[in-house]
């Protein structure tokens, strides 16, 4: 049975938050991000991003706290959710993955950082060379995680109903690309 969510997965930068909150407001659902709540549990520790990220590999809790919220994401309906995850725990979603090579989003995250308080909080990077290495740890990090405790790798592009190159389109054509996808994956 499919749910009225969408849930919308990708690489570090790849425009995950921006592309999840214009495609909510178009289609006028509400919204739920594991990385936001992910960064705020980051600052409330006093830590950075990726010092959690690392913390997560030996204390499993940290994985299983956001999980457990992205499952209650999944009980609603029409939600955009993105998470790393969501598209494995809410298997009834339309399933999106944001494709983008970390050398490219290095510089998209670095504008982020001048923009967004949050990530600047739990993001201390000055540099794309940093933010390149830091990005590229995360991911090494989660894919690690995520085959041990669930036996998954989130970036196999298998596990998708859509995958969009967010470096050939811009976010309005993302945006378009998943509402119009989205509309005929719901009449199938």
């Amino acid at each position: 049975m499919k749910k009225e969510i969408i849930t919308i997965a990708g690489g570090i930068g790849s425009g995950k938050s921006s592309t999840a909150d214009n495609v909510a407001r178009v289609l006028g659902f509400g919204r739920f991000s594991s990385g936001d709540f992910m960064r705020q549990a980051a600052v409330d520790l006093g830590m950075t991003l990726n010092e959690l990220s690392i913390q997560a590999e030996t204390d499993k809790s940290v994985d299983e706290k956001i999980d457990e919220q992205v499952r209650k994401a999944g009980e609603m309906t029409r939600v955009v959710i993105d998470s790393r995850l969501a598209f494995h725990w809410i298997p009834e979603s339309f399933k999106i993955y944001l494709d983008l090579p970390p050398e490219i989003s290095k510089s998209r995250i670095l504008n982020n950082l001048k923009e967004n308080k949050l990530r600047r909080e739990s993001e201390e990077s000055l540099t794309e060379e940093e933010i390149f290495q830091k990005i590229t740890r995360r991911l090494e990090s989660e894919k690690k995680r995520y085959k041990e405790m669930y036996n998954l790798d989130h970036t196999d592009k298998n596990n998708f109903d859509l995958v969009i190159d967010t470096d050939k389109n811009n976010l309005n054509q993302v945006v378009n690309i998943i509402v119009e996808a989205y509309k005929k994956w719901l009449e199938q």
